[in-house]
């Protein structure tokens, strides 16, 4: 099992610190957990029905909920809170961090997405 043997949270920083017995360890940032939620609202129901996330950069953790002894739940700032993260997707995310955001990055661009959040200007009065 690749459950880790320590879970920091980097608050400020927004990333998720998991260590390893065998001394690996994963640090993964808010928005790079938040686009790959394991949740049906981000991978869909079925084989090809992915939806690509964007405008996630300043995402942050708001709490996390373990799941018995196999996961935990993420809620993020932005409202999403029904992705379970496994340990074993975890540590899958982990370990192919630097392939997932390559992918990630020429998906949005490949849509004409970007990460940053688009805000809406308000009328001045």
């Amino acid at each position: 099992m690749s459950r880790p043997k320590e879970i920091n949270v980097h608050k400020k920083s927004a990333i998720l610190e998991l260590v390893y017995e065998d001394g690996r360890t994963h640090s993964l940032t808010a928005e790079y957990l938040r686009v790959f939620s394991p949740s049906a609202e981000v991978q869909g129901h079925g084989p090809g029905q992915a939806v690509l996330q964007h405008g996630k950069k300043d995402v942050q953790f708001l709490d996390f909920e373990p799941q018995g002894h196999y996961a935990i739940k993420i809620v993020f700032s932005d409202g999403h809170d029904s992705g379970i993260y496994s340990w074993e997707y975890l540590d899958k995310l982990g370990s192919d961090y630097e392939k997932n955001w390559a992918n990630y990055l020429e998906a949005l661009g490949n849509a004409g997405k970007r990460r940053e959040p688009r805000f809406i200007a308000l009328g001045s009065s």
